[in-house]
């Protein structure tokens, strides 16, 4: 594996001129165009900065290599291996938040078809497996093979993930119901991965003395009150695999006027019922990453629109075998229907009312009136049989000749660019809320994060010195300038070399006048 120091000038000019292009505001290579390219040259230490046309032919030459995923595993190492990249609870060890991300095609290539939950139908659309730690900062993207569930990308990727933590310690991963599965839930136990995840399915509720109040309060200081049960369950596993026995904590949820109970699967014994449900509702801010991707860093964007040929001979799903089994659905419940018709008709024939004689039942009349019974079973035994010889799975040649799938090197390389983009946001905005006095941290970090990335400012070096200068221009407000004043001071002191240089980087912002 390649690490940066390793990569040529040229690559490395050309990854780092992404993420500040994408930190500017400016995701896409289009964007390149909206920037002097004297001023973005500067920042990159050039003489002028790449224009669009370059940008796209040094994107395919580093595409042509085929090497993104070794650069994203690159930077999924240092992400995990860095300080602080555990959670705040050293008992906790390494957390991992896993989730697929689905992304719309709008183009002509006859690309696969996906179910849209935010569209609430199938359209033709790419699968992504995005893994985040605690904080729901992304680490590693993979791109889903078509048609695979959750369940079997988090089989595939536990190699992955133990390679980018590299060494044994403690990995809880946490996904949501797209990924149960029982006999999942054991090969990841066997190999070290704990896991968290919601109880899936209809669940017998569970007894109420077992319920207790308790409080937690997490890294913000912010407190939460739950009333848990903590108890052992025992998951079937299919196929004769027995059962496999799980932690279950159950949060009684009343909101809206309504009691329901939420249950939470996991193998960690070790932890306090509260901590197992507050980093189970801590999936959510992986959600939070989409949605400021979408919005901020073209994540759903056609970075390339170079497609290849899907393999005619992988096996895939038979829809037929579905329009089958709805048939056999449709014609059971044709039978039961009809079962209760033709009890009642004969039961109406031969009850009688007093004082009158009883009925005979002939042949001919049980006949007719098991007529339509017996007509619906035949229906059904043929149904079965057809549904037996429908084979499940189906050459993909057979079934959608022509299918074609979207390059993925270029798309994993700008992933790459959006994971270091939105991660040095991230870290500014946590900046301002930790290390500033800013009083509208909380509602207002990442967009004074992103202004203060575009701010205009002076660069000035001093190889004598050994030091790179920042100098940013005053912002609108006195309130933002003395919150950036503050964070320069933090960001120097953290001593952080230039890319490519030994030049120390200092922050500073100049006075109002």
């Amino acid at each position: 594996m390649r690490t940066w120091s390793q990569l040529s000038l040229t690559r490395r000019a050309m990854l780092l001129e992404g993420v500040l292009r994408a930190l500017a505001g400016q995701p896409r290579a289009e964007g390149a165009g909206r920037f002097a390219p004297v001023d973005l040259g500067r920042v990159l230490g050039m003489d002028r900065a790449p224009e669009v046309k370059t940008i796209r032919r040094k994107i395919g030459q580093l595409t042509a290599r085929g090497r993104a995923g070794d650069l994203l595993a690159g930077m999924a190492a240092h992400h995990l291996g860095r300080p602080g990249a555990a959670s705040r609870d050293e008992d906790l060890g390494l957390v991992l938040y896993v989730d697929g991300h689905v992304r719309a095609y709008q183009g002509t290539k006859k690309i696969a078809k996906t179910h849209l939950s935010r569209l609430r139908f199938p359209a033709p659309a790419t699968v992504e497996t995005w893994i985040s730690d605690a904080a729901g900062d992304p680490v590693l993207v993979v791109m889903s093979a078509p048609g695979a569930s959750l369940a079997m990308e988090l089989r595939s990727l536990l190699p992955q993930l133990r390679k980018a933590v590299g060494d044994d310690r403690r990995v809880l991963v946490g996904f949501d119901r797209g990924g149960w599965s029982p006999a999942l839930f054991a090969h990841m136990a066997a190999r070290g991965f704990d896991v968290l995840t919601w109880r899936k399915g209809h669940t017998e509720n569970v007894a109420g003395d077992l319920f207790a109040e308790t409080v937690s309060i997490d890294e913000t200081g912010r407190e939460h009150h739950w009333i848990l049960a903590d108890t052992i369950v025992e998951l079937p596993i299919k196929n004769g695999g027995g059962t496999y026995p799980m932690r279950q904590v159950t949060r009684l949820d009343t909101k809206k006027g309504l009691t329901k109970q939420v249950h939470v699967l996991t193998t960690r014994t070790d932890l306090p019922a509260v901590e197992i449900m507050y980093r189970m509702g801590s999936r959510w801010r992986q959600e939070n990453y989409f949605r400021y991707a979408r919005g901020h860093l073209g994540l759903d964007s056609h970075d390339s629109y170079a497609a290849s040929q899907d393999d005619p001979d992988r096996s895939v799903p038979n829809p037929a075998k579905r329009h089958s089994h709805l048939a056999v659905q449709n014609a059971t419940a044709r039978v039961e229907r009809e079962r209760a018709r033709t009890d009642a008709a004969l039961l109406a024939a031969r009850t009688t009312t007093p004082g009158q004689a009883g009925v005979v039942v002939t042949n001919t009349l049980h006949n007719a009136l098991t007529a339509d019974l017996h007509a619906a079973e035949d229906d059904l035994a043929a149904a079965r049989a057809d549904h037996k010889h429908v084979p499940a799975r189906v050459r993909l040649g057979d079934l959608a000749p022509g299918q074609q799938v979207l390059d993925t090197e270029t798309k994993l390389i700008h992933h790459a660019i959006r994971i270091a983009a939105f991660n040095t946001t991230t870290a500014i905005a946590r900046d301002i809320r930790i290390n500033t006095g800013y009083a509208r941290a909380d509602q207002e970090a990442y967009t004074l994060a992103r202004q203060v990335l575009t701010q205009p400012g002076d660069i000035v070096p001093d190889e004598a010195a050994g030091t790179l200068t920042v100098r940013l221009d005053p912002l609108p407000t006195s309130r933002e300038t003395d919150a950036i004043a503050e964070l320069c001071e933090h960001l120097t002191a953290t001593r952080t070399t230039y890319p490519g240089t030994d030049l120390t980087l200092r922050y500073e912002i100049k006075n109002r006048t």
